[in-house]
């Protein structure tokens, strides 16, 4: 089959970072970059096969990353999480694949696009390892991809931080009309339609000469780190991403696999000096709504993942878990799934996406509701993602996020910031949580200290 792969070769190289080794590649169509919260952080170049999805395409796509991947293989046990597989792009619009709503698209972005990459280097800032890795149907080909990684990492350069404005002009949407559009998702759920809807806003900035996509990722990886960041370069477009939410990861296993998911509900900014950050964090903990938004999307998540989990393999060890980021704080929730046999990424995305966090509850209705209020996502509340050879995956929800366009000799980007609405939401406090929510990216484009 088309996935399988007979030959690992994983070498090791001096330690170089994982920017100045992607630098010399930023506008290569299929350069992608992922950080992970688990360590390492992963540089792909030159897919084999690249898999675009557009909507009315024929055929299922789901059955095509299945297909790409072909018979399950052990990773090599001295290798990183990620040896190889598919990784790329799912914008909030290929939820219309999974989920029977009808949705408009943004701009001309794709539904999906990923490569199938079978060489890559895995970085370890903590030990100080950079690994390049090639796969192959024989142990010559395998050892000429890594090769070639290694040949690239050679191009490894370092350059100053950029410094001003990144931005000409930066546009956002009215918070007048959000609030109205928050009472209005207020007044639906009075009316029994949905319990909880994500509602976002949108900013909008056109970059200054010279300025691209991976100066802005740079800038916002030095200011503001993210476990979830990640720059992908498709042809005329790019995903910057400064995201903290994991989507969903697993982890193969000699039980079979599990999948866990992290879903962030309720936010606060960070105080001014200790003790006001201090009583922000206790007051999330402690609030009403904010644990019910959060515990809404366990539920939410929980029926999603039983869709592809043995009968009560489902389980939420952690709730309200308080994560701290350089602007905001936030709750996080726990969600672990047994996977059924035969049960591998494929599945796994088709039975819960998009991410219950950026949508609401019931999943459907909400993603009808915000169809109907918000222009197209694209990007924006999608996934950046990997899927590897041996049934591992781990995934990002992209807030923080922004989707990037090439229009003349400039670069056109958008970004969006939302807040969970329950009966009790405040409009005024709403829009509030999204200034807070996107402070950091607009700080990165104004050039301002974080």
């Amino acid at each position: 089959m088309a996935g399988a792969m007979d030959e690992t070769v994983i070498i090791e190289r001096p330690w170089c970072d994982p920017l100045d080794a992607a630098r010399p590649f930023a506008d290569e169509p299929g350069l992608l970059l992922l950080f992970t919260p688990d360590g390492w952080t992963y540089l792909a170049r030159q897919p084999e096969r690249v898999l675009t999805v557009r909507a009315g395409d024929a055929g299922d796509p789901f059955a095509d990353l299945r297909e790409g991947l072909g018979p399950r293989r052990a990773a090599r046990a001295d290798g990183p999480p990620f040896q190889g597989g598919w990784a790329g792009l799912m914008c909030y619009e290929f939820g219309a694949w999974a989920e029977p709503v009808a949705l408009d698209r943004l701009d001309g972005w794709p539904d999906l696009a990923c490569g199938l990459y079978r060489s890559l280097a895995a970085f370890h800032p903590q030990s100080r390892r950079v690994l390049a890795i090639g796969q192959g149907e024989t142990a010559i080909q395998a050892q000429a991809r890594a090769g070639g990684v290694i040949a690239g990492l050679a191009r490894s350069t370092g350059a100053a931080a950029p410094q001003g404005p990144l931005a000409e002009v930066v546009e956002a949407d009215s918070g007048d009309a959000y609030e109205a559009t928050v009472e209005s998702v207020k007044q639906r759920i009075a009316r029994g339609e949905i319990f909880q809807a994500n509602l976002a806003r949108r900013w909008r900035a056109r970059l200054a000469p010279g300025a691209g996509p991976f100066t802005l990722f740079e800038r916002l990886s030095a200011a503001s780190p993210a476990p979830f960041a990640g720059y992908l370069r498709l042809e005329d477009r790019a995903v910057v991403s400064n995201s903290p939410e994991r989507f969903i990861r697993i982890t193969p296993g000699p039980d079979g696999a599990v999948a866990v998911a992290e879903p962030i509900k309720g936010t606060r900014p960070r105080g001014a000096d200790p003790a006001a950050d201090r009583a922000l964090a206790e007051a999330l903990q402690a609030d009403p709504k904010d644990r019910a938004e959060n515990l809404m999307i366990v539920d939410l998540m929980r029926n999603d993942l039983a869709r592809v989990a043995h009968p009560g393999g489902v389980t939420a060890p952690t709730l309200f878990a308080l994560k701290t980021f350089a602007n905001v704080h936030h709750l996080v929730s726990t969600i672990s799934a047994r996977l059924l046999d035969g049960a591998g990424p494929a599945e796994t995305i088709r039975a819960a996406f998009p991410p219950g966090s950026i949508t609401g509850a019931p999943k459907v209705q909400a993603m009808k509701t915000i169809a109907a209020l918000e222009p197209p996502r694209g990007p924006y509340c999608g996934s950046l993602f990997w899927a590897g050879f041996d049934g591992a995956m781990d995934s990002s929800v992209l807030i923080r996020t922004l989707g990037c366009v090439r229009s003349g000799d400039h670069w056109r980007v958008e970004a969006g910031a939302g807040a969970g609405l329950t009966s009790d939401s405040d409009p005024h406090a709403e829009r509030l949580e999204t200034e807070a929510k996107i402070a950091a990216i607009l700080q990165g484009l104004r050039g301002a200290a974080a």
